[in-house]
């Protein structure tokens, strides 16, 4: 289902450790504090906002009922997590970490951030392991301070290749300075200090107006927001962009201005051009089963409520 779960509890096993593993069905909040509580848990794994927000909500409910000094960290990789939520999550567990993983199963352990009641990363931000590298799609090193985009790639011990697929190993394990690496297709610039920040998957890049603008950073921005729980961005056809933006946003509470105000939100935050043309109330966000944004489903969700408004998408030929 997802390297993530399979990677901890194997580094678990093999230093001696424990692995304790919820019953079959439904994600369970309550159930997961219910066990680590009785079972002394130390480290928590989950996939991103998708875990961690019912998890917040089931501690904000109810911060007397569980006695969690037990857990020390809890550990997320696969998909973005939100600032907001860690910061709320270490309210309750100000002994733990918050550890955000940068990694895909093709391209194991390339960059982690941690954020303790002490200090924080920033979302999106995350310090390069020593074998991993960024580069441009002509293989040339993206110089830290440049301000130049470039895919992530790690080197060392990595995948021969993808099975009986020789086209797409090409694409995933190219020789740059004269060395294989993996390269997943995450885009990123490198800060001045050598830290990264994380752009998004190039497969999901909207290009608007000859911009390209990736669905991850207009995510994490809207999740800043104190109105919203949680956010997917798709680009759908537009006759003079190519494409334009649309937010799709599970809210809080709602409000009659909400698309002006977190419209001028993320304006704030990134380039105007980066700012969703329709931002759309849902009550839930489709994910996945392993936490994942269904970036499939949450443009065909787009479309439908688009056209149940009235407003015609013109498909390009």
């Amino acid at each position: 289902m997802h390297g993530t779960g399979l990677i901890s509890s194997l580094s678990a096993l093999n230093v001696g450790g424990t692995v304790i593993l919820l019953p079959p069905g439904s994600f369970d909040a309550e159930r997961l504090w219910d066990t680590a509580e009785r079972e002394g848990a130390t480290r928590i794994t989950i996939v991103g906002q998708a875990f961690a927000q019912p998890m917040l909500a089931a501690l904000d409910a109810e911060p007397q009922r569980w006695n969690l000094a037990c857990v020390r960290m809890i550990g997320s990789s696969g998909t973005m997590w939100g600032r907001e939520n860690k910061l709320g999550l270490l309210r309750h567990l100000p002994q733990a970490q918050m550890s955000d993983s940068f990694s895909s199963s093709e391209a194991f352990g390339m960059a982690q951030s941690i954020t303790t009641v002490d200090g924080e990363t920033a979302t999106g931000r995350f310090q390069l392991t020593p074998t991993c590298a960024v580069f441009t799609e002509d293989g040339r090193r993206v110089q830290p301070g440049s301000g130049e985009r470039g895919r992530v790639a790690i080197g060392g011990h990595i995948p021969l290749g993808y099975y009986k697929d020789p086209t797409k190993s090409a694409e995933t394990f190219p020789v740059y300075e004269g060395e294989r690496w993996s390269v997943p297709g995450d885009w990123a610039t490198v800060e001045a200090d050598g830290t990264i920040v994380i752009l998004g998957r190039g497969s999901q890049c909207i290009n608007t107006g000859g911009e390209k603008v990736f669905p991850e950073e207009v995510e994490e921005v809207l999740k800043t927001h104190p109105r919203v729980l949680d956010a997917a961005v798709t680009g759908v056809p537009d006759p003079r962009f190519g494409e334009r933006i649309v937010a799709l946003v599970h809210l809080h509470a709602s409000g009659e201005d909400d698309e002006d105000v977190l419209r001028d939100h993320v304006r704030r935050n990134l380039a105007p051009y980066k700012a969703p043309r329709h931002v759309l109330a849902v009550p839930a966000i489709t994910r996945l089963a392993n936490g994942k944004l269904d970036y499939q489903a949450v443009k065909a969700a787009a479309r439908q409520r688009l056209a149940g408004e009235g407003v015609h998408i013109h498909d390009n030929p």
